[in-house]
């Protein structure tokens, strides 16, 4: 501050505003007078006034940070734990997956992989982990795995398949959706080998397939491929094996849409999750 703005401030919370500005504060400035004058009437030390003003500002700075980061993260949508109804998918220990939303996991650079049919909630999961860490300051992104592996194959054929790659080991917890729904080719295998063996131990996947393990030798056109993959992901990893009911075709039966079918049908079988043959 030169000295003709101290001259020209004759009002203390006026020359706050300025140092607030300068120290990137905003929220302290939006609020010192109205919290001066509602420590006055309350008798708050001077210690208590400075504590309240600086955590509305950590606050405020905590809550910009989550919703930039969310649209950096590129999640589908926003979901979190307690929005998932374990009392439709039985077949889920909800306390293993609380447990799992303290992110010990992400910490020891391990995996998630959620198995089950379509509807189950497979990306809600994962989409709620990848929530919790960005509230937690760690670096998230999320992809389907053909708009991964596209991505790739682009930077391949470009002679920058290195550089993007390393877009992809850089954030601590990188989720993948929709492994299985569609067949890669021989070269987009590879390359989604490389990326896998790149994050191994450095950092965390979190994946949803559709497929047990031992048809995921037909979804990367290799077993023996295939096995390698598997033996990176699952060595270090928890899985969840959901089996039941779509959510979207629960929503149609209270809609009576589909007829018969109202009735909801028993538990599928879990997905196989042996290892395909190397």
């Amino acid at each position: 501050m030169t000295h003709s703005t101290k001259e020209s401030l004759t009002d203390p919370f006026d020359v706050l505003t300025v140092l607030c500005d300068r120290l990137k504060l905003p929220e302290v400035s939006r609020l010192a007078a109205a919290r001066a004058q509602q420590a006055a009437t309350a008798q708050w030390t001077y210690s208590q006034y400075l504590v309240d003003i600086l955590q509305a500002e950590v606050t405020a700075r905590q809550a910009r940070y989550v919703v930039s980061h969310t649209q950096m993260a590129h999640l589908p949508f926003h979901k979190t734990l307690d929005q998932y109804d374990f009392t439709f998918q039985p077949s889920l220990d909800e306390r293993q997956v609380r447990q799992l939303l303290t992110l010990q996991w992400v910490d020891a650079a391990e995996n998630l992989i959620v198995l089950g049919p379509p509807g189950v909630g497979k990306t809600h999961l994962v989409v709620a982990m990848a929530a919790q860490a960005i509230v937690e300051r760690i670096a998230v992104y999320f992809i389907t795995i053909q708009d991964l592996v596209a991505d790739l194959r682009k930077a391949w054929d470009e002679n920058r398949f290195a550089t993007r790659l390393g877009l992809y080991t850089r954030p601590r917890l990188l989720c993948i959706d929709e492994v299985g729904y569609l067949p890669l080719s021989p070269l987009e295998a590879n390359l989604f080998f490389r990326l896998v063996a790149a994050r191994y131990e450095r950092g965390s996947l979190a994946l949803t397939s559709n497929k047990g393990f031992i048809d995921w030798g037909q979804v990367f056109g290799d077993p023996v491929l295939a096995t390698a993959i598997l033996d990176r992901l699952v060595h270090h990893s928890t899985i969840l094996n959901i089996r039941g009911d779509s959510y979207r075709l629960r929503e149609k039966r209270k809609a009576g849409l589909l007829g018969a079918a109202a009735v909801r049908p028993p538990l599928e079988a879990p997905l196989p999750v042996e290892l395909p043959p190397s």
